[in-house]
């Protein structure tokens, strides 16, 4: 899809979203909070929920939680402002609680466009809701730091930067998951890279037109 393209796209779906009053959790926010992020990521990342202070600026990851992850990205090479972040749901439930199955649905349809607009190299899951959401999965702490590879996208599994607030010994988890992440990342790009060569090589000489 052209870039310019996706771009608007992106763009009209992140107003969807500031309107959308598809469940009751439109009723108690302020702001809506659609995600953040270049239409040329590589990395998605994808949390539960946002906070009172992604609700009160509209922004995600802003919170002490935000900078936790900042801090694990910037340790690790990556750069937050070429990454896509977001949330399985878009709206802050009241007292921070964890959504309800029904909230979660409601905005899935949100989520699964953010995918298939952005069409990452890998999807970075932040936490037990996310993975739960997406995959269906269990337990993040048994699971992390593991690629799933499922609907044709690898999803990364990692714990939630909010869980290092009351367990600072995931904070290490976190921190050497990120560098995994940067690894996986870097691989990638070196595969595409070295395939690109190899499609180059390989190309018949085009034929010069001497009329």
């Amino acid at each position: 899809m052209n870039p310019l393209a996706s771009r608007d796209l992106l763009e009209r779906l992140s107003s969807e979203v500031r309107e959308c009053s598809l469940c009751a959790l439109s009723q108690t926010r302020k702001n809506a909070v659609a995600g953040e992020g270049p239409i040329s990521a590589d990395i998605m990342f994808i949390g539960e929920a946002p906070g009172r202070r992604e609700d009160s600026v509209g922004k995600p990851f802003i919170g002490s939680a935000g900078r936790i992850l900042d801090a694990a990205l910037s340790k690790a090479g990556i750069d937050r402002s070429g990454v896509f972040i977001t949330n399985v749901v878009k709206c802050r439930p009241p007292n921070n609680r964890r959504p309800t199955s029904q909230e979660r649905l409601a905005c899935r349809r949100h989520l699964e466009n953010q995918m298939l607009i952005l069409s990452p190299k890998i999807i970075c899951i932040l936490g037990s809701t996310a993975y739960h959401s997406l995959l269906g999965g269990k337990s993040i702490i048994a699971d992390r730091g593991k690629i799933v590879k499922r609907y044709g996208i690898r999803f990364f599994l990692t714990v939630h930067p909010a869980s290092v607030i009351y367990n600072k010994s995931l904070l290490t988890d976190l921190e050497n998951d990120m560098l995994s992440l940067a690894a996986e990342i870097r691989d990638g790009r070196r595969l595409d890279k070295k395939t690109t060569t190899k499609t180059r090589h390989n190309e018949k000489p085009r034929k010069i037109d001497s009329k």
